[in-house]
């Protein structure tokens, strides 16, 4: 049996698909912004202890895959993607996307879940693991 726990493939697709259901509510119920993605957004708004943490975690990826190439371990990449599904869940409990307290923090957290998205898409697909947009 496949688990949803546990650094597993299933864990950190779910950690994708989660997130891909965040952007297609945010598509559905709110108004098109040009502030809604990460290539638009003006900046990211960083208060909270679990947005600091996840983007700290996302700008280690440069320095992550360059230990993969040294060394060939593909493990350390599994290790980086399964640390930023676990930091990308305690961002999503801690701080509310589609129910932030201003437009300009949902613009930013939804930035902040459309890089995430990406860099776990990215690590998924060189670990010969296609992405699911819904499980």
């Amino acid at each position: 049996m496949l688990s949803l726990t546990g650094n597993t493939a299933p864990y950190m697709l779910y950690a994708y698909a989660r997130i891909r259901g965040i952007q297609r509510r945010a598509t559905e119920k709110l108004p098109a912004s040009p502030t809604a993605t990460a290539a638009h957004a003006p900046h990211f708004t960083l208060g909270a202890p679990a947005e600091l943490n996840l983007a700290r975690h996302l700008l280690r990826l440069g320095p992550t895959v360059a230990e993969v190439e040294r060394d060939l371990l593909p493990s350390k990449l599994c290790e980086y993607i399964f640390e930023l599904a676990g930091k990308f869940n305690q961002f999503y409990e801690a701080c509310p996307v589609l129910g932030a307290e201003t437009e300009e923090l949902r613009a930013s957290r939804l930035a902040l879940c459309e890089l995430t998205a990406a860099v776990l898409a990215l690590n998924l697909r060189l670990l010969g693991i296609e992405p699911l947009e819904r499980i």
